[in-house]
């Protein structure tokens, strides 16, 4: 079956925690004011894009965000915990500065190989390209043509991105392969399928682009 999908991919508005440096993953927080002007922005310079269908994670921050960028819409909005975020374990609400300097911290943030995430009790970089990369080929299942919203997560539209653009979940850490992304970035990757035999191929777009929050 040939396809042919363009995917916005975004992260979710700035929140409580984001501007206190907590470890947010699985935890919650809600969106600032900041953050929902931010996904209202994202809103308006997509509101050309005709959606076919939306999906967020399972978490409130991205259901939110989603629901100020559709701002009434009729695009399904549909829920995917695939798309969750890294889940920290100990970690969760704890200040980022009090565990920076430790190793477990250094190897998470820049050798993906050797984050066991042992002392936390959280996900490795291996778990969560699995669950991500599952949820993409899901929604992928469902829709052959149109373009898709996705609302979710810091570390997992940076993995998923990389990933798009050639990367591993061992080598998207490595200098050039991937960047931090910015609350309500905008991410455009296609996926185009031309037939059953062709397993088809990612074409990245837009990385991360904020013009649109400089209004």
């Amino acid at each position: 079956m040939k396809k042919d999908i363009r995917f916005y991919l975004i992260r979710h508005g700035r929140t409580v925690w984001n501007e206190q440096g907590l470890m947010q993953g699985w935890g919650n927080s809600d969106l600032t004011e900041e953050g929902v002007k931010g996904a209202k922005l994202t809103g308006l310079a997509l509101n050309d894009v005709p959606f076919v269908a939306a999906y967020s994670s399972c978490l409130q921050r991205t259901i939110d965000t989603a629901n100020h960028i559709l701002d009434g819409r009729n695009v399904p909005l549909f829920q995917h915990n695939g798309l969750n975020e890294h889940y920290f374990g100990s970690w969760e609400g704890t200040n980022v500065e009090l565990i920076r300097q430790t190793q477990e911290f250094q190897q998470m943030v820049s050798d993906p190989v050797n984050y066991k995430a042992l002392t936390n009790g959280g996900e490795t970089w291996e778990q969560l390209a699995d669950r991500t990369t599952k949820a993409i080929d899901d929604i992928i299942q469902i829709h052959d043509n149109g373009n898709i919203l996705i609302v979710s997560h810091g570390h997992t539209v940076r993995l998923l991105m990389a990933i798009f653009g050639g990367a591993t979940w061992q080598t998207h850490r490595d200098p050039g392969r991937s960047e931090a992304m910015k609350n309500t970035s905008i991410n455009i990757v296609r996926y185009v399928r031309n037939g059953q035999a062709d397993s088809g191929r990612f074409i990245v777009e837009k990385v991360n682009d904020t013009r649109h929050l400089q209004l």
